[in-house]
């Protein structure tokens, strides 16, 4: 293994994923996708409501394995009914012999605490093809207890990788390059071809900038590239967005940020021969992400100048770093 696919396989792993973000703003096109039969037994004229606050209470004290993406979902059924439906995703990349009893676990503790059936469907990132767990369960003295849940595995989608990419679901395109990924492990640049199709595809799709941004962080989650490759990426996209005037999303504005702060910190760096480097080095940065902050949001409060003036360093790191993911202006400056 190269060192580059050490540091892509070790990002992978060591950090939150973005699928949970995604999850919750395309829900009934994830049940659409891979839960169809669920998704037809759900009444989406009467919403839907996330209690993630909710699950961690029945669950922090499980000690039940790395997770990268969970949610408990408030729905109505068309019969009038309303349930629970707990979605437990699990991305990974090997078997996992506690798998099925960590869901058989969530399941009757979310059923002791709200005394209504839990259904509990689970996706599979791994690249055995031969392991689909769909139950857990024991008997003893004549007394059984099992559970049987619905399982997607995404390697089942290895043969249509074509199809997915002209799908309207945006959970095709999330499977195509979970596929992409594991098929190009080993090869650099044969990933970084299909990430830029990928990305491309992502644009033409017509969706609302949210669900650019959204799919785009789970994309660039799973497909990384090496720093050379990565670069080379991002100046294709911007020649790419030019020829779609795809205005409302620049490079998915990430690279915006990166770039920004560059020039931010050659602003202060320059001011800083006048006023000494630390206070320059401010005046840059947090002159560069008021102007990134306006083209996301709008025109900012005085009261959010006044904040950016008179930040520390830190503060105007945290910030900018919350900026791609952040849905309003007051969640970037969230103190909670």
């Amino acid at each position: 293994m190269t060192q580059a696919d050490t540091q892509i396989e070790n990002h992978t792993d060591e950090y939150d994923s973005p699928w949970k973000d995604i999850l919750e703003h395309a829900f009934p096109e994830f049940t659409a996708f891979y839960f169809p039969e669920a998704h037809v037994q759900i009444d989406w004229s009467k919403g839907y409501d996330f209690k993630n606050t909710e699950l961690r209470k029945v669950v922090r004290d499980a000690e039940l394995g790395k997770r990268f993406a969970d949610a408990l979902v408030q729905v109505t059924l068309v019969d009038g009914e309303q349930r629970w439906i707990y979605i437990h995703i699990e991305i990974q990349g090997q078997r996992d012999i506690n798998f099925t009893k960590r869901m058989f676990i969530y399941n009757y503790r979310l059923f002791d605490r709200y005394d209504s059936p839990i259904a509990s469907f689970a996706l599979l990132a791994d690249n055995d093809p031969d392991w689909k767990p769909g139950g857990y369960g024991f008997e003893v003295l004549g007394c059984r207890h099992t559970l049987q849940f619905p399982v997607i595995k995404l390697l089942d989608y290895a043969e249509q990788i074509n199809r997915l990419e002209t799908h309207a679901n945006p959970f095709a395109l999330i499977t195509a390059a979970h596929l992409q990924t594991q098929q190009t492990k080993h090869d650099p640049e044969a990933r970084y071809q299909a990430k830029g199709v990928l990305v491309r595809l992502l644009y033409r799709q017509g969706w609302d900038k949210q669900r650019i941004l959204d799919l785009f962080a789970v994309l660039d989650w799973m497909m990384r590239l090496p720093e050379d490759l990565e670069q080379k990426l991002w100046l294709e996209i911007e020649t790419f967005e030019g020829e779609i005037i795809m205005r409302y999303v620049t490079s998915v504005e990430r690279h915006a940020i990166k770039r920004g702060m560059e020039q931010g910190l050659e602003q202060g760096l320059e001011q800083g021969l006048k006023k000494g480097k630390l206070e320059g080095k401010l005046e840059g940065e947090a002159t560069i992400l008021q102007r990134l902050l306006t083209k996301r949001f709008g025109p900012l409060p005085e009261e959010t100048q006044c904040r950016l003036r008179t930040a520390t360093l830190d503060q105007l790191d945290l910030w900018t770093e919350r900026l791609l993911d952040a849905p309003t202006l007051s969640t970037v400056f969230d103190e909670s």
